[in-house]
Protein backbone atom coordinates (compact mmCIF):
# COMPACT_ATOMS: atom_id res chain seq x y z
CA UNK A 1 0.00 0.00 0.00
CA UNK A 2 2.84 2.59 0.52
CA UNK A 3 4.37 2.01 -2.78
CA UNK A 4 0.35 3.10 -4.12
CA UNK A 5 0.85 6.42 -1.39
CA UNK A 6 4.25 6.99 -2.88
CA UNK A 7 2.89 7.43 -6.34
CA UNK A 8 0.30 10.18 -5.71
CA UNK A 9 1.06 13.91 -5.87
CA UNK A 10 2.19 15.56 -3.16
CA UNK A 11 -0.21 18.21 -3.06
CA UNK A 12 -3.89 19.12 -4.34
CA UNK A 13 -6.23 21.66 -5.25
CA UNK A 14 -8.65 22.37 -2.06
CA UNK A 15 -11.22 24.68 -1.38
CA UNK A 16 -10.54 26.62 1.75
CA UNK A 17 -13.35 28.34 3.95
CA UNK A 18 -11.96 31.33 5.74
CA UNK A 19 -15.35 33.13 6.73
CA UNK A 20 -18.46 33.85 5.04
CA UNK A 21 -18.08 34.64 1.11
CA UNK A 22 -14.75 34.13 1.71
CA UNK A 23 -13.95 30.76 0.13
CA UNK A 24 -10.36 30.21 -1.97
CA UNK A 25 -9.05 27.54 -4.49
CA UNK A 26 -5.82 27.02 -2.93
CA UNK A 27 -3.05 24.16 -2.79
CA UNK A 28 -2.38 22.00 0.14
CA UNK A 29 -1.14 18.83 0.89
CA UNK A 30 -2.66 15.35 0.01
CA UNK A 31 -3.35 13.64 2.99
CA UNK A 32 -2.27 9.95 4.20
CA UNK A 33 -4.43 7.17 6.14
CA UNK A 34 -3.12 6.77 9.68
CA UNK A 35 -4.57 3.22 11.56
CA UNK A 36 -7.99 2.98 10.98
CA UNK A 37 -8.24 5.76 8.58
CA UNK A 38 -9.42 5.40 4.57
CA UNK A 39 -8.09 7.85 1.80
CA UNK A 40 -10.21 8.52 -0.99
CA UNK A 41 -9.98 10.01 -4.30
CA UNK A 42 -13.07 12.02 -4.66
CA UNK A 43 -14.77 11.85 -8.08
CA UNK A 44 -17.96 13.73 -7.13
CA UNK A 45 -19.19 16.24 -4.48
CA UNK A 46 -22.73 18.00 -4.06
CA UNK A 47 -23.18 21.25 -3.08
CA UNK A 48 -25.90 21.41 -0.62
CA UNK A 49 -28.37 23.82 0.59
CA UNK A 50 -26.65 23.53 4.63
CA UNK A 51 -22.97 24.81 2.33
CA UNK A 52 -24.62 27.52 1.08
CA UNK A 53 -26.13 28.62 4.11
CA UNK A 54 -22.51 28.34 6.07
CA UNK A 55 -21.30 30.42 2.67
CA UNK A 56 -23.78 33.04 3.07
CA UNK A 57 -23.09 33.45 6.79
CA UNK A 58 -25.77 32.03 8.75
CA UNK A 59 -25.19 32.20 12.61
CA UNK A 60 -25.70 28.35 12.84
CA UNK A 61 -22.27 27.71 11.40
CA UNK A 62 -20.42 31.37 11.98
CA UNK A 63 -22.01 32.17 15.66
CA UNK A 64 -24.18 34.98 17.15
CA UNK A 65 -24.97 36.91 20.58
CA UNK A 66 -26.44 33.07 21.90
CA UNK A 67 -24.11 30.66 20.14
CA UNK A 68 -20.48 29.63 19.07
CA UNK A 69 -20.24 28.99 15.69
CA UNK A 70 -20.07 25.54 14.06
CA UNK A 71 -17.80 25.97 11.92
CA UNK A 72 -14.29 25.83 12.41
CA UNK A 73 -12.23 27.95 9.89
CA UNK A 74 -10.11 27.40 7.70
CA UNK A 75 -11.86 24.48 6.42
CA UNK A 76 -12.61 22.48 3.29
CA UNK A 77 -16.49 21.77 2.59
CA UNK A 78 -18.34 18.85 1.41
CA UNK A 79 -20.54 16.17 2.94
CA UNK A 80 -21.77 14.85 -0.31
CA UNK A 81 -19.26 12.97 -1.83
CA UNK A 82 -18.55 9.73 -3.78
CA UNK A 83 -14.81 8.42 -4.91
CA UNK A 84 -12.41 5.75 -5.11
CA UNK A 85 -10.34 4.13 -2.32
CA UNK A 86 -6.55 4.74 -2.57
CA UNK A 87 -5.36 4.08 0.54
CA UNK A 88 -6.23 2.63 3.57
CA UNK A 89 -4.29 2.57 6.61
CA UNK A 90 -3.45 -0.20 9.36
CA UNK A 91 -6.47 -2.60 10.65
CA UNK A 92 -9.32 -0.19 7.72
CA UNK A 93 -9.42 -2.99 4.87
CA UNK A 94 -10.65 -5.20 7.49
CA UNK A 95 -13.09 -2.79 9.51
CA UNK A 96 -14.68 -1.59 6.62
CA UNK A 97 -14.20 -4.21 3.94
CA UNK A 98 -12.86 -2.09 1.76
CA UNK A 99 -10.30 -3.03 -0.84
CA UNK A 100 -8.39 -0.41 -3.05
CA UNK A 101 -9.61 0.32 -6.07
CA UNK A 102 -13.37 0.55 -4.36
CA UNK A 103 -16.22 3.17 -4.52
CA UNK A 104 -16.89 4.08 -0.85
CA UNK A 105 -18.75 6.93 0.74
CA UNK A 106 -18.71 7.68 4.37
CA UNK A 107 -21.92 8.86 6.69
CA UNK A 108 -21.64 12.70 6.95
CA UNK A 109 -20.99 12.80 11.02
CA UNK A 110 -17.66 10.93 12.27
CA UNK A 111 -18.73 9.99 15.86
CA UNK A 112 -16.73 10.81 19.03
CA UNK A 113 -18.24 7.31 20.19
CA UNK A 114 -17.52 8.15 24.35
CA UNK A 115 -20.50 10.67 24.31
CA UNK A 116 -23.79 10.29 26.43
CA UNK A 117 -25.36 9.90 22.65
CA UNK A 118 -23.02 7.55 20.85
CA UNK A 119 -22.90 5.42 23.99
CA UNK A 120 -26.22 5.46 23.95
CA UNK A 121 -26.75 4.33 20.46
CA UNK A 122 -27.46 7.72 18.81
CA UNK A 123 -24.55 8.40 17.34
CA UNK A 124 -25.96 10.96 14.91
CA UNK A 125 -26.86 13.19 17.92
CA UNK A 126 -22.78 13.17 19.25
CA UNK A 127 -21.93 15.78 21.58
CA UNK A 128 -18.57 16.87 19.59
CA UNK A 129 -20.11 16.30 16.73
CA UNK A 130 -18.01 16.63 13.77
CA UNK A 131 -19.21 16.77 10.46
CA UNK A 132 -17.48 16.23 7.10
CA UNK A 133 -16.69 20.35 6.00
CA UNK A 134 -17.24 21.94 8.99
CA UNK A 135 -14.62 20.57 11.49
CA UNK A 136 -11.31 20.28 11.96
CA UNK A 137 -11.18 16.71 12.49
CA UNK A 138 -13.48 15.97 9.09
CA UNK A 139 -12.10 18.32 6.20
CA UNK A 140 -14.53 17.41 3.40
CA UNK A 141 -14.96 16.68 -0.09
CA UNK A 142 -13.93 20.07 -2.26
CA UNK A 143 -11.22 18.18 -2.84
CA UNK A 144 -9.33 15.83 -5.08
CA UNK A 145 -8.23 13.83 -1.83
CA UNK A 146 -9.88 13.53 1.66
CA UNK A 147 -9.70 11.14 4.77
CA UNK A 148 -12.29 8.92 6.47
CA UNK A 149 -10.99 9.21 10.41
CA UNK A 150 -10.72 6.40 12.23
CA UNK A 151 -14.48 5.67 13.49
CA UNK A 152 -16.08 6.52 10.83
CA UNK A 153 -19.09 4.76 9.46
CA UNK A 154 -17.84 3.41 5.67
CA UNK A 155 -19.80 1.85 2.98
CA UNK A 156 -18.84 0.25 0.11
CA UNK A 157 -20.67 1.53 -3.30
CA UNK A 158 -21.77 -0.98 -6.44
CA UNK A 159 -19.82 0.51 -9.38
CA UNK A 160 -22.84 -0.26 -10.95
CA UNK A 161 -24.02 3.33 -10.03
CA UNK A 162 -22.94 6.18 -12.07
CA UNK A 163 -20.88 8.36 -9.51
CA UNK A 164 -22.36 11.70 -10.24
CA UNK A 165 -25.45 9.47 -9.34
CA UNK A 166 -23.83 8.00 -6.21
CA UNK A 167 -22.99 11.59 -4.81
CA UNK A 168 -26.59 11.72 -4.07
CA UNK A 169 -26.34 8.98 -1.40
CA UNK A 170 -25.86 11.15 1.52
CA UNK A 171 -28.70 13.76 0.86
CA UNK A 172 -31.28 11.20 0.33
CA UNK A 173 -30.13 9.22 3.38
CA UNK A 174 -30.91 12.54 5.44
CA UNK A 175 -34.27 12.10 3.30
CA UNK A 176 -35.38 9.13 4.49
CA UNK A 177 -35.06 9.51 7.87
CA UNK A 178 -36.76 12.58 7.92
CA UNK A 179 -39.83 10.24 6.25
CA UNK A 180 -39.00 7.63 9.23
CA UNK A 181 -39.30 10.51 11.64
CA UNK A 182 -43.32 11.17 10.21
CA UNK A 183 -44.29 8.03 11.32
CA UNK A 184 -46.16 7.20 8.17
CA UNK A 185 -49.08 4.77 7.94
CA UNK A 186 -51.29 3.72 5.37
CA UNK A 187 -53.95 5.46 4.83
CA UNK A 188 -51.90 9.08 5.18
CA UNK A 189 -52.10 12.22 3.44
CA UNK A 190 -48.51 13.38 3.29
CA UNK A 191 -47.25 16.62 2.34
CA UNK A 192 -44.21 17.73 1.61
CA UNK A 193 -42.99 20.61 1.22
CA UNK A 194 -39.74 21.31 -0.95
CA UNK A 195 -38.75 20.10 -3.99
CA UNK A 196 -35.15 20.33 -4.13
CA UNK A 197 -32.89 17.26 -3.75
CA UNK A 198 -33.91 16.33 -0.51
CA UNK A 199 -37.41 16.92 -0.71
CA UNK A 200 -37.66 14.91 -3.96
CA UNK A 201 -35.61 12.00 -2.12
CA UNK A 202 -38.31 12.54 0.55
CA UNK A 203 -41.18 11.85 -2.08
CA UNK A 204 -39.43 8.63 -3.07
CA UNK A 205 -39.31 7.73 0.48
CA UNK A 206 -42.39 8.53 1.10
CA UNK A 207 -43.45 6.24 -1.43
CA UNK A 208 -42.20 3.61 -0.41
CA UNK A 209 -44.28 3.52 2.55
CA UNK A 210 -47.92 3.02 0.88
CA UNK A 211 -49.58 6.54 2.45
CA UNK A 212 -52.83 6.85 0.55
CA UNK A 213 -51.39 9.81 -0.97
CA UNK A 214 -48.11 12.09 -1.22
CA UNK A 215 -48.56 16.19 -2.03
CA UNK A 216 -45.24 17.88 -3.45
CA UNK A 217 -45.52 21.84 -2.83
CA UNK A 218 -43.03 23.84 -4.63
CA UNK A 219 -43.00 26.97 -6.44
CA UNK A 220 -41.18 25.81 -9.69
CA UNK A 221 -43.66 23.77 -11.54
CA UNK A 222 -40.56 21.97 -13.30
CA UNK A 223 -39.94 20.66 -10.07
CA UNK A 224 -42.95 19.80 -8.72
CA UNK A 225 -43.03 17.40 -12.45
CA UNK A 226 -39.90 15.94 -11.17
CA UNK A 227 -41.68 15.32 -7.96
CA UNK A 228 -44.38 13.39 -9.64
CA UNK A 229 -41.87 11.23 -11.40
CA UNK A 230 -40.08 10.61 -8.33
CA UNK A 231 -43.81 9.11 -6.85
CA UNK A 232 -45.76 12.32 -5.78
CA UNK A 233 -49.69 11.81 -6.53
CA UNK A 234 -50.04 15.95 -6.86
CA UNK A 235 -48.44 18.72 -7.18
CA UNK A 236 -49.22 22.37 -5.73
CA UNK A 237 -47.52 25.48 -6.41
CA UNK A 238 -48.41 28.10 -3.60
CA UNK A 239 -47.72 30.71 -6.05
CA UNK A 240 -50.27 29.97 -8.02
CA UNK A 241 -52.85 28.75 -5.86
CA UNK A 242 -53.75 28.37 -1.86
CA UNK A 243 -52.29 25.32 -0.88
CA UNK A 244 -54.05 25.09 2.97
CA UNK A 245 -57.22 24.84 1.19
CA UNK A 246 -56.35 22.47 -1.43
CA UNK A 247 -54.68 20.22 0.87
CA UNK A 248 -58.09 20.83 3.09
CA UNK A 249 -60.22 19.82 0.14
CA UNK A 250 -58.58 16.39 -0.69
CA UNK A 251 -58.53 15.54 2.33
CA UNK A 252 -62.35 16.02 3.14
CA UNK A 253 -61.64 19.39 5.21
CA UNK A 254 -59.26 17.52 7.82
CA UNK A 255 -55.68 18.45 6.46
CA UNK A 256 -52.83 16.30 6.01
CA UNK A 257 -51.59 13.70 8.47
CA UNK A 258 -47.85 14.15 8.05
CA UNK A 259 -45.93 17.47 6.50
CA UNK A 260 -42.54 17.42 6.14
CA UNK A 261 -40.92 20.72 6.07
CA UNK A 262 -38.05 21.03 3.30
CA UNK A 263 -37.95 24.49 2.15
CA UNK A 264 -35.80 25.88 4.11
CA UNK A 265 -38.00 29.03 4.51
CA UNK A 266 -39.86 30.26 7.49
CA UNK A 267 -43.30 30.87 5.87
CA UNK A 268 -43.44 26.71 4.72
CA UNK A 269 -43.23 26.39 8.51
CA UNK A 270 -46.53 28.51 9.19
CA UNK A 271 -47.87 26.83 6.22
CA UNK A 272 -47.49 23.54 7.22
CA UNK A 273 -49.13 24.86 10.81
CA UNK A 274 -52.14 25.80 9.02
CA UNK A 275 -52.57 22.55 6.48
CA UNK A 276 -51.93 19.92 9.36
CA UNK A 277 -54.62 18.01 10.84
CA UNK A 278 -55.24 17.88 14.33
CA UNK A 279 -53.21 14.93 16.25
CA UNK A 280 -51.20 15.07 12.91
CA UNK A 281 -47.18 14.85 12.71
CA UNK A 282 -44.72 17.73 11.54
CA UNK A 283 -41.12 17.26 10.63
CA UNK A 284 -39.14 19.85 10.29
CA UNK A 285 -35.98 18.94 8.30
CA UNK A 286 -34.64 22.37 7.30
CA UNK A 287 -31.76 24.57 8.43
CA UNK A 288 -32.94 28.20 8.42
CA UNK A 289 -30.96 31.31 8.15
CA UNK A 290 -33.58 33.20 9.49
CA UNK A 291 -35.07 32.54 12.90
CA UNK A 292 -38.87 31.37 12.68
CA UNK A 293 -41.70 32.91 14.60
CA UNK A 294 -45.07 30.85 14.19
CA UNK A 295 -48.13 31.22 16.85
CA UNK A 296 -47.12 27.88 19.09
CA UNK A 297 -51.40 27.76 20.68
CA UNK A 298 -52.05 25.55 17.31
CA UNK A 299 -49.04 23.46 18.10
CA UNK A 300 -50.07 23.30 21.36
CA UNK A 301 -54.33 23.77 22.45
CA UNK A 302 -55.18 23.88 19.03
CA UNK A 303 -54.24 20.70 17.26
CA UNK A 304 -51.99 18.99 20.13
CA UNK A 305 -49.20 18.50 17.34
CA UNK A 306 -46.76 16.08 17.18
CA UNK A 307 -43.53 17.76 16.34
CA UNK A 308 -40.39 15.89 15.49
CA UNK A 309 -36.89 17.22 14.73
CA UNK A 310 -35.17 15.26 11.98
CA UNK A 311 -31.22 15.71 11.59
CA UNK A 312 -28.79 13.47 9.29
CA UNK A 313 -29.28 10.23 7.82
CA UNK A 314 -28.47 7.61 10.53
CA UNK A 315 -28.38 3.95 9.82
CA UNK A 316 -30.23 4.75 6.27
CA UNK A 317 -27.34 5.08 3.92
CA UNK A 318 -27.59 1.28 2.88
CA UNK A 319 -31.65 2.27 2.20
CA UNK A 320 -30.49 5.16 -0.29
CA UNK A 321 -27.61 3.23 -1.86
CA UNK A 322 -30.74 0.17 -2.57
CA UNK A 323 -32.84 2.98 -3.79
CA UNK A 324 -30.88 4.28 -6.28
CA UNK A 325 -29.31 1.31 -7.41
CA UNK A 326 -32.75 -0.17 -8.42
CA UNK A 327 -33.86 3.56 -10.25
CA UNK A 328 -36.41 4.56 -8.22
CA UNK A 329 -35.45 8.35 -8.53
CA UNK A 330 -35.16 9.99 -11.85
CA UNK A 331 -31.45 10.49 -11.11
CA UNK A 332 -31.03 12.23 -14.64
CA UNK A 333 -32.98 14.60 -13.79
CA UNK A 334 -32.23 15.51 -10.12
CA UNK A 335 -28.54 15.60 -11.26
CA UNK A 336 -28.67 18.79 -13.21
CA UNK A 337 -25.23 20.46 -13.55
CA UNK A 338 -21.72 18.71 -13.09
CA UNK A 339 -18.77 21.15 -12.89
CA UNK A 340 -15.28 20.75 -12.29
CA UNK A 341 -14.17 21.75 -8.50
CA UNK A 342 -12.08 24.78 -9.82
CA UNK A 343 -15.47 26.15 -10.89
CA UNK A 344 -16.90 25.82 -6.96
CA UNK A 345 -18.25 29.65 -7.18
CA UNK A 346 -20.24 28.74 -10.39
CA UNK A 347 -21.43 25.94 -8.29
CA UNK A 348 -22.90 28.37 -5.11
CA UNK A 349 -24.16 30.68 -6.71
CA UNK A 350 -26.13 28.30 -9.28
CA UNK A 351 -27.43 26.89 -5.52
CA UNK A 352 -28.34 30.26 -4.40
CA UNK A 353 -30.48 31.35 -7.49
CA UNK A 354 -32.26 27.96 -7.38
CA UNK A 355 -33.44 29.18 -10.70
CA UNK A 356 -32.39 26.39 -12.92
CA UNK A 357 -30.53 23.53 -10.93
CA UNK A 358 -31.74 20.94 -9.09
CA UNK A 359 -28.84 18.78 -7.51
CA UNK A 360 -25.01 20.81 -8.88
CA UNK A 361 -21.88 18.48 -8.36
CA UNK A 362 -18.39 19.50 -8.26
CA UNK A 363 -16.09 16.87 -10.24
CA UNK A 364 -12.26 17.14 -8.91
Amino acid sequence: MSAILEKLPKVMPTVMAHGPRDYRFEQRPVPKPGPGEVLLKVKSTGVCASDIKCYTGAPLFWGDEHRAGYCQAPVTPGHEFVGEVVGLGDGAAELYGLEIGDHAISEQIVPCWNCRYCKTGSYWMCQVHDIYGFRQRTFGSWADYMVFPAGALNYKVPKSIPLHHAVFIEPLACSIHAVERGDIKYQDTVVIAGCGPLGLGMVAAAKMKGPERIIALDLSDDRLEVAKRSGADFGINPSKEDAVQKVRDLTGGYGCDVYIEATGHPRAVEQGLHMIRKLGTFVEFSVMREKVTVDWTIIGDTKELNIHGSHLGPRCYPVAIRMIEQGLLPMDEIVTHRLPLSDFQKGIDLVISGLTSVKVTLEP
